[in-house]
């Protein structure tokens, strides 16, 4: 009985020992994602469209204008 006694206390105090330490834990550092790119080309595209519409309403698109009779006989 005293053999189970002695060798269960070491198998304790066995098992505390290799538990662990209290020193600090390692921990990753933390990564932050650096913001790139600019604001300037979302804009890009909207302006462009708008500089096409502009270009298309200043040119007009209607039918040409008939130049003397109009091409009727009478």
């Amino acid at each position: 009985m005293k053999r189970i006694l002695i060798a269960s206390s070491l198998l304790f105090a066995a098992t505390q020992t290799l538990a662990g330490n209290i020193a600090e834990p390692m921990m990753e550092p933390e990564v932050v994602e650096a913001a790139t790119g600019s604001s300037g080309g979302s804009m890009l595209v909207p302006i462009l469209l708008l500089l096409l519409l502009a270009a298309a309403v200043a040119n007009g698109g209607g039918d040409p204008v008939p130049q003397g009779d109009g091409g009727l006989a009478l």
